[in-house]
């Protein structure tokens, strides 16, 4: 393990923590929404909000997969330090995180089972940017309608059609985090 990975983890993990899992628990519950998440100082390839999304959400019993150029030593050791989370193929993941290109495809994460809805994985996007535009977002959580800068919509389309099954989502840029639970109906924007 490279001492690299001894480093860059919450300062004050209680304090840290608690704060990250309010923002994260608030993009969940207000899909399209976007919160400032920091405290990680993440190894190259990780942004600031998916370090500290998974220092506060993995632990030993969390089973996560590293997709396309983010499944590199260093990461897998600063992961390994700070959260004991074991890494696994995408099939076996309670948490992937990628580019979205990387993630793909999404058949390969598990969605749940009729009888335990909650057993899908959960994908963490690391997107170019964040914006509350774009897609329009209906649904649980959002009053009447909010847009969310996705990378496509098909594919969160479908998704949503698995209803109580399917993945649940958050995206990540910089410190930036948003989410997109399975409940949220994604939509074209009309155009103008």
């Amino acid at each position: 393990m490279e001492l690299s990975a001894l480093s860059g983890g919450f300062d004050n993990a209680a304090h840290q923590s608690a704060t990250a899992f309010r923002a994260i628990m608030n993009v969940m519950a207000r899909p399209g929404v976007i919160e400032t998440v920091t405290g990680a100082v993440p190894p190259k390839g990780l942004s600031v909000a998916a370090s500290s999304l998974l220092l506060t959400l993995c632990d030993p019993e969390t089973k996560l997969h590293l997709a396309g150029d983010l499944d590199t030593k260093t990461i897998r050791d600063w992961l390994t330090f700070h959260t004991g989370a074991p890494i696994v193929p995408a099939a076996q993941a309670d948490f992937a995180i990628g580019a979205w290109d990387d993630l793909m495809p999404l058949t390969q994460y598990a969605i749940g089972t009729d009888q335990y809805p909650d057993r899908s994985a959960t994908l963490i996007v690391e997107m170019p940017e964040l914006a509350q535009s774009g897609t329009t977002l209906t649904g649980p959580g959002i009053k009447d309608s909010v847009q969310l800068s996705l990378p496509a919509l098909e594919p969160f389309q479908l998704n949503a059609a698995l209803f109580p099954l399917g993945c649940d989502f958050f995206f990540t840029a910089g410190d930036q985090i948003a989410a997109l639970p399975r409940t949220t109906k994604p939509e074209s924007t009309p155009c103008m």
